[in-house]
């Protein structure tokens, strides 16, 4: 048996465990990293500004509840590497305790309704001052036999550019994604956070036009960014693009803002805090947009959207937003994918975007439900 197909094994053996782990390979990296811990080593901060002063890897909703914790692993077991996540021995992890979470609360919608929603987003951006709101459905799959650690595997083989990762929390559930939006980057004396909005399908020779309504739809974030910048004092900073991000099976419009970290030196929670939600997995502006969202989506976000990674791990942080992302249910899987809306939004155009975006997922799943 090889490496992989015994890394497989191993991750299925601590998932059946209900161990508390987070795994996770840095975009352009093909090296998995994971954080094992125990049930007093999780710590549920009550809001996303009490990060500061902590260490471990954060995992952390669209909207702090009951249901939905911001969740930190504190630092536990951590290995990087296949051959060094193989000496992790799983009868010697903590069994998890099963969850009572009571019945499933995922609302499907059928295209109908979806379109009904755009509809209704749109006249009501041309309508008031709303500008921009991000309107997003869930996308049921049929859970077979299949390995997740080999899921785990094949995503990472298809989206070697994006952030892929499987959480197995205690109150958050099981899930698993390949994201490419970076919401923050920290190293020792520079902090990068990214504006990325806009989508249409891969082009195998990358030779990309952008229309009108996606330029405006990451313009709104990248304002929003300079607004946040603002109001931290956040000057001079440096920006490159906008320039086009390739992830899965579409593309993106994106533009990194860099600057000094001694500007956050004791803040870093603080500004994450005020960045999320960006006008990216929001709208813009984003109070109106949140209030707008709460009326018109009929399920709980839960922890799309929300954003997760290593935090002041070996003295770097590396957030990134939970996009194309799945909460894996014992029966089947709940995919979660959405659009920005803007006055020139046509309600066709963002149902096939939303298919779009959970292709990255879907076609991982079917290729290992196939072998």
């Amino acid at each position: 048996m090889t490496n992989t197909e015994n890394f497989a094994i191993l991750l299925d053996e601590l998932i059946e465990k209900n161990c508390s782990f987070a795994l996770w390979s840095m975009p352009g990296s093909q090296t998995p990293e994971i954080l094992l811990t125990d049930k007093n080593d999780l710590i549920y901060p009550a809001e996303f500004n009490k990060l500061n002063g902590q260490e471990g890897f954060v995992f952390a909703p669209y909207q702090i509840s009951n249901e939905t914790p911001l969740v930190l692993l504190k630092p536990g077991t951590y290995k990087k590497g296949i051959e060094e996540i193989l000496t992790i021995d799983p009868s010697l992890m903590e069994k998890g305790e099963a969850q009572d979470k009571g019945p499933e609360q995922h609302r499907i919608i059928d295209k109908k309704a979806y379109l009904n929603d755009i509809e209704r987003t749109v006249e009501e951006i041309k309508n008031s001052k709303l500008a921009k709101a991000i309107v997003s459905r869930l996308i049921p799959k049929e859970r077979k036999s299949e390995s997740l650690g080999k899921l785990y595997l094949q995503l990472l083989q298809q989206t070697p550019n994006a952030f892929v990762y499987l959480v197995n929390l205690p109150q958050a559930g099981s899930w698993m994604g390949a994201t490419p939006e970076v919401l923050l980057k920290a190293e020792a004396k520079t902090v990068e956070t990214v504006s990325l909005a806009g989508t249409q399908n891969r082009r195998a020779d990358s030779d990309y036009s952008w229309h009108t309504k996606e330029i405006e739809e990451q313009a709104f974030v990248s304002r929003y960014l300079l607004d946040v910048f603002y109001r931290f004092n956040i000057y001079p900073y440096t920006t490159q693009g906008p320039e086009t991000l390739e992830s899965g099976k579409v593309a993106h419009l994106f533009t990194s803002f860099r600057f000094s970290a001694k500007k956050l030196a004791h803040k870093l929670g603080d500004f994450v805090a005020e960045l999320h939600p960006t006008p990216a997995v929001c709208g813009y502006p984003k109070a109106k947009a949140a209030k707008f969202i709460r009326k018109i989506e009929q399920h709980n976000r839960r922890y799309y959207t929300g954003y997760l990674g290593p935090w002041r791990m070996n003295d770097s942080v590396r957030l990134f937003v939970n996009l194309r992302c799945m909460e894996i249910t014992p029966d089947r899987y709940i995919l979660y994918s959405g659009g920005g809306i803007t006055a020139r939004s046509v309600p066709e155009e963002e149902w096939e975007e939303t298919i779009k975006k959970a292709d990255t997922l879907l076609s991982a799943i079917d290729a290992v439900q196939h072998t």
